[in-house]
């Protein structure tokens, strides 16, 4: 599709800084903006509110308006300002969308690694057990299990700190703290 005049008239009255320019390329042009949003959204299946879609748009227009729009100013007239736009707005949704899907899994590890620290005082192992419940089930297991036990839920060791001091295995040690909190929760302790 060739550039038209209309908009080779509302590019450079943009580009001269005339006033009203901009407001008419907005409204010429935002509807194009929302379909590539829409479209490009849909195609990743990202679902977006109305506030995503304004989000966007925004970051279109400051793309465009940034460095006393470059971007506008790049453009050669090879194509229709449509065709060129369309081109430009899908690179902006496509890079912040990854953006976002980055930040999103980012704050969910970052969330799990935060909860799985607080359940079990640094390690992502088993859960915290109360102190009466430790010792109870310290007199019911092996030895080994026992000094496994203690060590990370009373004297507060790593799994690397229990490996070195027992001299066994950093693998095993989860395996045998799931197994006696599976004990605990199944009742098969008594206090």
């Amino acid at each position: 599709m060739p550039f038209v005049e209309v908009d080779r008239r509302i590019l450079d009255r943009c580009l001269s800084r005339q006033s009203g320019a901009w407001e008419e390329f907005v409204d010429r042009f935002i509807g194009v903006f929302i379909h590539v949003i829409r479209h490009t959204s849909h195609s990743r299946s990202v679902d977006l509110t109305a506030a995503d879609i304004e989000d966007l748009c925004s970051e279109i227009f400051l793309t465009l308006l940034k460095n006393d729009f470059a971007v506008l100013r790049h453009f050669k007239g090879k194509s229709s300002l449509a065709t060129y736009l369309v081109v430009v707005a899908r690179r902006v949704v496509v890079k912040s969308l990854i953006q976002r899907k980055k930040e999103e899994a980012l704050s969910h590890s970052t969330l799990s690694a935060a909860a799985a620290n607080r359940i079990t005082g640094g390690e992502t192992g088993p859960p915290a057990m109360e102190e009466d419940d430790v010792r109870a089930l310290m007199g019911q297991l092996p030895p080994n299990e026992s000094a496994i036990l203690k060590a990370f839920y009373l004297d507060g060791l790593s799994y690397q700190e229990i490996s070195t001091r027992l001299k066994i295995n950093e693998n095993a040690i989860g395996p045998t703290l799931h197994r006696a909190k599976a004990k605990l929760r199944q009742g098969k302790v008594t206090n």
